[in-house]
């Protein structure tokens, strides 16, 4: 393990598995004794954000406060894993240079796949006219240009994916 904090971004459609993959990360670290802490986009929302809409200046304001707290964890020796669809190259670009010891993982998945698994049932919402500014369907998802990882997840499954990011993670040196 390492002494030194950082982060390790999790971006990708909702349903892509974000979450899942970064649940398994902690679990791992945990085992081996780091201190680890998962940020999950709608838990974080609802206490950090709970009056900010889905518009894209919401969402960049919220990720905005979201790269501020992910700093601090970090620089105080936590490993942060954040999970967050994060739309827009922008939002992201703004957490890397905020974060500093920041790790982008791409959690690349198509939008078929992500509609059919609809873990949260917002794709089906979004298509009844339930919900507006879905992320991949009326708003955008701009994929990263050059993220550390990439993982596939309609070809790997969870564990697999978690693996790959965690090998990635020691041979930048966050890891021993």
């Amino acid at each position: 393990m390492t002494d030194d904090g950082f982060v390790v971004w999790f971006t990708g459609l909702p349903g892509a598995g974000k979450t899942t993959i970064a649940s398994i990360i902690q679990a791992t670290l945990r085992g081996r004794g780091a201190k680890v802490e998962l940020l999950d986009g709608d838990e974080v929302r609802t206490w950090l954000s709970p009056n900010e809409g889905f518009s894209r200046e919401d969402r960049e304001r919220h990720l905005r406060r979201v790269a501020h707290v992910c700093e601090l964890l970090s620089r105080n020796g936590i490993i942060v894993l954040a999970s967050f669809v994060s739309p827009y190259r922008s939002s992201r670009d703004y957490a890397r240079s905020t974060i500093g010891n920041f790790v982008e993982v791409y959690v690349k998945c198509s939008l078929e796949t992500c509609m059919r698994r609809d873990p949260k049932g917002l794709y089906k919402k979004a298509s009844a006219g339930k919900i507006g500014n879905m992320t991949g369907m009326q708003d955008p998802y701009e994929e990263p240009t050059s993220p550390e990882v990439v993982i596939e997840t309609e070809t790997s499954t969870p564990e697999d994916s978690a693996r790959v990011v965690l090998t990635r993670l020691a041979v930048l040196g966050r890891l021993r």
